[in-house]
């Protein structure tokens, strides 16, 4: 079965780092990944860039609606994934709790599955 890891982390937190900081953390989530690779579990990861930068678009009533980023009422941002390929729900559950992630964020573990059955 496939799992995502969701890294939820805290909106501004990057900006709490100093760079030697920000470099470390980010080696150790590029090596948590690596190993995930080396061990053929890893179909995908990638960080996201901040809020600051992001777009958000929905169409209601035909109308399309663009809000630039940051957004002040988000406290928390999708910060990166991991997505998982040919794991069990306990395997995902324990790869999630491995990952370096869950000492300054919280990672979510969710299914891939169709919207509708």
């Amino acid at each position: 079965m496939s799992y995502m890891l969701l890294i939820i982390e805290p909106t501004g937190q990057r900006a709490t780092r100093t760079e030697a900081e920000g470099r470390e953390v980010y080696g150790r989530m590029q090596r948590f990944g690596e190993n995930l690779q080396a061990q053929g579990k890893l179909k995908a990861s990638e960080s996201l860039a901040s809020q600051a930068s992001a777009v958000r678009v929905s169409t209601a009533g035909g109308q399309a609606k663009v809000t630039d980023g940051p957004f002040a009422e988000a406290k928390e941002m999708v910060g990166g994934f991991f997505l998982l390929e040919g794991v069990s729900r306990d395997e995902a559950l324990a790869i999630a709790q491995a990952c370096p992630a869950a000492e300054w964020a919280t990672v979510e573990v969710r299914a891939l599955a169709p919207c509708y059955e």
